[in-house]
């Protein structure tokens, strides 16, 4: 399926604002928001947290799946898209976790 496809079957996440990925010490390894340009890759690590708890390599290797037709241009654009890039490390060093810490919108912005 298209990563526009897969989308559409992902829960909605207006609810959310962000999400921030936790490594091994707690520290944010990086930051997800809900704007535009991000909201793609907002939909799939929160979908991977709900699933599985944290993006571990499984996770990252649905992640991959999910976004489809982007996965394999990440591959041969390393950089160009940076949580694509988060996915294919994890899943090829086959080990390590990034915890999902979810920051909901307060609807006063």
């Amino acid at each position: 399926m298209a990563f526009a496809d897969n989308l559409k079957q992902l829960p909605r996440i207006s609810h959310l604002a962000a999400i921030q990925l936790l490594d091994s010490d707690g520290a944010v390894a990086a930051t997800i928001e809900n704007k535009p340009g991000q909201g793609g890759s907002l939909s799939i690590y929160n979908h991977l947290g709900q699933i599985y708890g944290a993006i571990t390599v499984e996770a990252a290797r649905k992640g991959l799946e999910l976004y489809a037709e982007h996965a394999e241009d990440a591959r041969q654009n390393p950089g160009k898209h940076p949580n694509i890039d988060r996915l294919q490390a994890l899943a090829a060093e086959g080990k390590g976790l990034l915890r999902v810490k979810h920051v909901f919108a307060t609807g006063s912005e």
